[in-house]
């Protein structure tokens, strides 16, 4: 998690976004001498992310604020269980909350739906993986979250691997050329991905021995006739059209790999919330 890079600049954009002009509120209430204790809890069952952002959230608006982590990223909760204990000052506290927060809720939203879709397609030997639909700027840590949730990374950049989509083979000109074109230019290590619609675009992708082969927005049966021509010969992706509640209708033999954007586009952020203890409680 230390690892992710940009964490830092996102929590400074973050915080000058909501404080940048201070916390009228909090400094007109509180002085500088005033602490106080607070803990973050769940408020409905969810997976668990983004403890660590949390606590960089709290300690670079103020480092004198102490954090004890009570829970661990991908980790499941029930409703009421405390993740994250806070003390220091009371209004540092509370300049630190919403930021805090928004990044718990966001990350552990897509924790939540990842944990879903791998615990639907589990013993299928079927992977699911997410997608480049991120938040611009989000990539990293939303990655991080469907890790946390049990479902697995497609790649990350442009640069990773090559994928070949329908626009490319459109403006090059057939599958074969731009096949022909990646294999000429990417390096020796790089796998070629090669996206298809139908089954003569399947057996075009085989005769330019494509690593992948993605079968997009195919329905099932379709999908099953394809895998029978590819019969192992690359690895295959099926994507397009896939929901939660038809998750298993793909997860058929021979596919290894389900990619989903929902997983990042369309998660719903979960119940968290910061509660200050009144002096003396605990």
């Amino acid at each position: 998690m230390n690892s992710l890079p940009r964490i830092d600049h996102l929590i400074d954009l973050a915080i000058e976004e909501d404080a940048g002009l201070g916390d009228v509120t909090s400094r007109a209430i509180f002085s500088t001498k005033d602490r106080s204790r607070a803990f973050i809890d769940a408020k409905q069952d969810l997976v668990l992310c983004g403890l660590g952002v949390a606590e960089r959230v709290f300690t670079r608006v103020d480092p004198s604020l102490k954090v004890t982590l009570l829970a661990v990223d991908g980790q499941r909760v029930k409703t009421g269980a405390r993740v994250l204990n806070v003390t220091g000052p009371t209004a540092s506290l509370l300049t630190a909350e919403r930021t805090a927060l928004n990044f718990m809720q966001r990350l552990s939203g897509i924790a939540t739906l990842a944990r879903r879709f791998a615990d639907a397609v589990a013993n299928t030997g079927v992977r699911i993986v997410d997608t480049r639909k991120t938040t611009p700027g989000w990539r990293a840590l939303e990655k991080y979250a469907v890790r946390c949730g049990g479902c697995f990374n497609h790649r990350a950049s442009l640069g990773e691997h090559v994928l070949i989509k329908d626009n490319h083979i459109a403006a090059a000109g057939s599958i074969a050329k731009a096949v022909k074109r990646c294999r000429d230019a990417a390096p020796h290590s790089a796998k070629i991905e090669v996206e298809t619609t139908n089954l003569a675009e399947v057996k075009e992708a085989l005769r330019a021995n494509a690593e992948v082969i993605l079968l997009d927005n195919m329905p099932p049966e379709l999908i099953r006739r394809a895998v029978a021509l590819i019969a192992g010969a690359a690895v295959v992706e099926v994507s397009g059209g896939v929901r939660f509640e038809t998750l298993r209708d793909y997860a058929l033999p021979g596919v290894d790999v389900i990619s989903v954007g929902a997983l990042t586009h369309s998660a719903t952020a979960v119940d968290l919330s910061l509660t200050i203890l009144p002096a003396g409680k605990k």
